[in-house]
């Protein structure tokens, strides 16, 4: 059967870039979701992702609404327990590593576990650090943890080591909804010359030039959302740009 994992390793084995978009449920709602969910569904990327730190509802009814607009795999991007739905098509399984607050490191997988569990949902286990965008992000707030410092190359690159380590299959380097500033070349870098799993990378990606500065530093799926809000029609011109950046690829 295919899974939306075996469709990341499939993609990244060949050399492939992904690229997903974000959609916060209390942001995107009603006719601007509608709308955005219709330029997804023509530019194509390989996943739209629905999830927010700050929500304290269910995401079923997005799921469900997204889900009647396209065949693009809807992945869950859980910020908390209640942000589960067995409509989706998959759930990253989010570990807050980069914070000392044990209720993103576990405790709310606790109390989600049955239910993810009998939803038969395919679940993906996540390495998700939080690195200084510039700003405070809705993740520090509601985690009540410090981001990792933008320059700690180091210690961001054995953060996401342990991550690995520990059995995650992906992680995911977060600059935070909205950041000021995307997660260094560097950065990248270094933790995709260290962990020998996809690495995902998002926040404060807001033009193509920085979009493709992620891919080249060794970013295997980029994540876009808090652009899209105010400039839903450039979703077309970045999923345009990731499918031009493999096909260079391909040709080399």
């Amino acid at each position: 059967m295919s899974t939306v994992y075996h469709y990341i390793i499939d993609k990244t084995k060949a050399g492939k870039k992904l690229f997903a978009v974000l959609i916060d449920p209390e942001k995107c709602i009603g006719e601007r979701l509608t709308q955005l969910i219709q330029k997804a569904d023509k530019a194509q990327p390989d996943f739209i992702l629905v999830g927010g730190s700050q929500l304290t509802k269910s995401v079923e009814q997005t799921v469900i609404a997204i889900k009647a607009l396209t065949n693009i795999p809807v992945v869950l991007f859980p910020g908390n327990a209640m942000q589960i739905s067995d409509q989706c098509d998959a759930i990253l399984l989010l570990s807050l590593l980069s914070g000392k607050n044990s209720e993103y490191i576990i405790g709310q997988h606790i109390k989600a576990a049955k239910q993810i569990k009998q939803s038969g949902v395919e679940v993906i286990s996540t390495g998700y650090l939080l690195i200084d965008g510039g700003c405070r992000s809705a993740v520090e707030q509601v985690s009540g943890t410090l981001p990792l410092p933008a320059d700690a190359t180091d210690l961001i690159t054995r953060t996401a080591i342990a991550g690995e380590l520990l059995g995650c299959k992906l992680i995911y380097l977060e600059a935070g909804s909205g950041a000021k500033r995307p997660i260094s070349s560097d950065t990248i870098k270094a933790v995709k010359r260290e962990c020998h799993i996809p690495l995902i990378v998002g926040g404060g990606i807001v033009s193509t030039t920085q979009l493709t500065a992620a891919m080249n530093s060794g970013a295997d799926l980029v994540v876009v959302g808090n652009h899209f809000e105010t400039h839903p029609d450039d979703l077309a011109k970045f999923c345009r740009c990731v499918a031009e950046y493999n096909q260079k690829s391909r040709l080399h």
